[in-house]
């Protein structure tokens, strides 16, 4: 931010006193240039005031923030994170909100599926002239936050293994095709020029979302101790035909191995790219 903002901000929250002991969110906020940080450089000189929770980091495009890096802040312990891009249609790179768009869709799922609530993920569309917008936003979007509580993630051990879980979904081959692809399937359609339906398209990411989440958190379980699928299961709450079906893909694609069993209860362990088994 500029030096007017830095200091306007400061002045304008001189007079603002926390409890000691009080817990105060962290929020990162991750803001285009050329509107949403423009926007809160105004917010700073016109003295609009808002809460010193939010920690402005300033992006070239909003669609620069990938799934992966969100979650990957979430698992670090930030209570929340704001994205703010230019409004539909005004974006210096013409299309680069539209894929944000669909990519806060699916960070919103996985963080359900995680078990992180996804209110602790807003974006919005703050434009250069739009100072009074962002305090407002700031100020909304730190009491929801301060509802939520604290993030768990780090003093919850099934937590932080969802979440990593989610992460490592967020990087695979097909969510990240389907995210891309999702804005021109729907818009211009598929190779054979037919559009796909937004709900329909909707079901699929849904779906796929539910999968990926539950073969990474296989994974992520499996990676320090080999495990038997009625285990997976109850640990998953997964009915265990279903973990099955996704340890015989996993073992396809050479991602787990089966452990030597003991008894007839054969157990499952990940294999270690570069390493052992």
């Amino acid at each position: 931010m500029t030096e007017k903002h830095h200091t306007a901000h400061h002045q304008t929250h001189a007079h603002e006193k926390k409890h000691e002991g009080e817990w105060e969110p962290k929020i990162i906020g991750f803001l285009c240039n050329w509107c949403s940080y423009a926007g809160a450089d105004l917010c700073g000189v016109s003295r609009y005031q808002y809460p010193t929770n939010i920690r402005p980091v300033r992006v070239m495009c909003s669609t620069r923030i990938s799934p992966h890096l969100v979650l990957d802040i979430f698992k670090a312990g930030a209570d929340g994170i704001l994205l703010g891009g230019c409004h539909i249609g005004d974006c210096h790179y013409i299309s680069g909100n539209y894929y944000t768009e669909k990519r806060v869709n699916l960070m919103k799922k996985l963080l359900k599926e995680s078990g992180i609530a996804p209110e602790r993920l807003r974006l919005e569309w703050v434009s250069a002239s739009e100072g009074e917008k962002f305090s407002k936003v700031v100020t909304e979007f730190t009491e929801t936050v301060k509802a939520l509580g604290p993030n768990k993630v780090k003093k919850d051990e099934r937590l932080m293994s969802r979440v990593a879980a989610a992460d490592m979904a967020s990087e695979t081959f097909r969510l990240k095709a389907l995210v891309g692809k999702e804005l021109n399937l729907v818009g211009k359609g598929n190779v054979y020029d037919n559009k796909l339906d937004p709900e329909e398209i909707e079901k699929i990411i849904t779906e796929a979302t539910s999968d990926e989440f539950e073969r990474s958190l296989i994974l992520e379980l499996s990676r320090t101790k080999a495990r038997s699928v009625k285990e997976l299961g109850e640990i998953m709450e997964v009915p265990t035909d279903k973990v099955l079906r996704h340890i015989v893909l996993l073992r396809q694609n050479s991602l787990i191995a089966m452990e030597h069993p003991e008894g007839f209860t054969p157990t499952y362990k990940t294999i270690e790219i570069g390493g052992e088994q």
